[in-house]
């Protein structure tokens, strides 16, 4: 559900490329979750292009036309 919810932030528009997500103590009350739950998570939303981290700086979203494509 966290995954889902997060992409779903990021292809609404909610977020645009540049914007920095919520600290992983704000997603986890946000979805009721562990923050092993939000990291791989974020882990997952890194491999597929859609957010990059930056250690000590935050989550970041990337540009769409980055995003790996499922099938």
């Amino acid at each position: 559900m966290a995954r889902a919810s997060s992409r779903a932030d990021v292809r609404s528009g909610k977020y645009k490329p540049g914007d920095k997500l919520p600290s992983i103590s704000e997603q986890c009350d946000r979805f009721r979750v562990s923050p092993s739950t939000i990291n791989l998570v974020n882990v997952r939303l890194e491999a597929l292009g859609v957010i990059t981290r930056h250690q000590g700086k935050g989550i970041f979203v990337t540009d769409p036309a980055t995003w790996l494509r499922k099938p």
